[in-house]
């Protein structure tokens, strides 16, 4: 089963079971979460730049407590999300979207 979520560019996003097992067996916390890492997608709050063109959407959840989607858009009609994760910082400054 792949999901799939469409990023604030229209891109659609799948996330691979093999990914979903990859952020579950990483990030214990993450379990649980997996709609949730698809609606950060489609609805982050801001989207910071990360490595190598890959995109951060991040969400807050609580104080203090962000989720972060890290994913890449390969082309206008195909993307893929690299992994997922709670952290409690986010660097707002580096915003390149954000939520109006």
């Amino acid at each position: 089963m792949t999901g799939v979520a469409f990023s604030v560019d229209g891109v659609p996003i799948r996330l691979t079971d093999e990914r979903w097992f990859h952020i579950v067996e990483n990030h214990e916390d993450m379990a649980g979460y997996y709609d949730d890492v698809l609606e950060t997608i489609e609805d982050p709050e801001m989207i910071l730049p990360g490595h190598r063109s890959s995109l951060m959407a991040t969400r807050s959840y609580g104080h203090e407590r962000f989720l972060v989607v890290i994913y890449r858009q390969i082309s206008r009609q195909d993307g893929f999300v690299i992994t997922a994760f709670f952290t409690d910082e986010v660097d707002q400054k580096k915003a390149i979207w954000k939520r109006q």
